[in-house]
């Protein structure tokens, strides 16, 4: 019998012909039979990277192993499921569309910024307006509130500002036989028919009735305009407006400023000097601009807070994992080999009767 002893290599078959042994491989074998039949495959490390080896045959892992609206990649002959661009979930289970967030609506503030202009309370909000009054003492009506006067100027010519009133600036003023009047504001001492004298002291009855020297006073009245000083000399006088006064003192001094409308939009009227409003209102990392007179503080970006005090990096917070990940899925193991969680860690070992690297294969005895 030419097949016995078999001249056949492992699983392959012998047969006779013509007297002879012939050898073939069994079926779903492969390779020399008059050496040795080997399986398509018994590892995964005998297939492609993107093939497994299951039931001694080189497949494709991913179907049906992936959830509704997941993607399959092989990777390292391992099945790896991932959801679809723009879907979260489990992506071995189902992947679900990613909810679009919502941004938050912030109500306008009807009193910002402040509508009730100089000389008025603070505003106070009463839903969707915002109420202003006048502060005590004050004439008019927001955001045109202000007071009875600030200059002579906006008295009649007969009265003083004094204290934001327009008041008769006389009364205390001169001394004895003197009587006052008033012109363009300004209080005149002068004494009375048939007296002389220092008409702010005491004048006195003249007691000759020789031709008095008249005496040349050429700043008495005071030929100035309003805020200016009267200085004589050489006999006549000379008119110059009062300290940080400008205009022509003949006529009115005033100052560069009393309120913010006499300045550009880009400045504020201080100690009546038209000047920018912004340096040292702002905290740290915020920055300035001045509009309407107003300085407005905003946080440079990427900071938020009060930008009157302090503006702070904005920072967003790790998210917050709800639920331990599974170290075991997927599954790092090779074939035949399990996965167990231990301590937070995958640990893999063959199954019962199989023997080899847990991480790469697990193989039988013999095959």
């Amino acid at each position: 019998d030419p097949c016995n002893p078999s001249p056949c290599g492992s699983n392959a078959i012998c047969t006779e012909r013509n007297r002879a042994g012939s050898c073939r491989c069994i079926p779903e074998y492969f390779g020399d039979p008059y050496v040795a039949c080997i399986p398509e495959c018994v590892v995964h490390s005998d297939c492609p990277s993107n093939k497994a080896c299951q039931r001694n045959k080189c497949i494709d892992p991913c179907p049906g192993t992936c959830g509704v609206n997941a993607i399959c990649n092989v990777k390292n002959h391992i099945p790896i499921c991932t959801c679809i661009e723009g879907y979260i979930g489990d992506p071995f289970t189902s992947c679900r569309l990613k909810p679009i967030p919502i941004a938050p609506v912030e109500a306008e503030d009807p009193c910002e910024p402040n509508p009730c202009g100089p000389f008025s309370n603070p505003p106070r909000n009463q839903g969707d307006r915002c109420d202003c009054s006048c502060l005590p003492g004050m004439i008019g009506s927001p955001p045109n509130c202000r007071p009875e006067c600030q200059i002579n100027r906006d008295c009649p010519v007969d009265k003083a500002c004094k204290n934001q009133k327009c008041i008769d600036p006389c009364p205390g003023l001169c001394g004895y036989n003197a009587k006052c009047r008033v012109r363009n504001h300004i209080p005149i001492c002068v004494c009375i028919t048939g007296y002389i004298g220092d008409p702010f002291v005491n004048c006195y009855a003249t007691t000759t009735t020789q031709r008095p020297i008249p005496v040349i006073q050429p700043c008495n009245p005071s030929p100035c305009g309003i805020n200016a000083e009267c200085t004589e000399r050489n006999r006549a006088a000379s008119c110059k407006c009062i300290r940080d006064y400008i205009g022509n003192p003949y006529v009115e001094c005033k100052p560069e400023c009393v309120t913010n409308n006499e300045c550009p939009r880009d400045k504020a009227c201080v100690n009546q000097h038209c000047v920018d409003p912004c340096p040292g209102v702002c905290g740290a990392h915020a920055t300035c601009q001045a509009n309407n007179h107003r300085a407005l503080c905003r946080c440079d970006p990427g900071y938020t807070g009060d930008a009157f005090v302090s503006c702070q990096r904005i920072t967003t917070p790790p998210p917050r994992i709800t639920q331990r990940p599974d170290p075991c899925n997927p599954s790092p193991c090779g074939s035949n080999a399990l996965c167990t969680d231990q301590n937070g860690a995958a640990a893999c070992r063959c199954i019962q009767d199989y023997f080899g690297d847990p991480y790469v294969a697990c193989r039988p005895e013999c095959t």
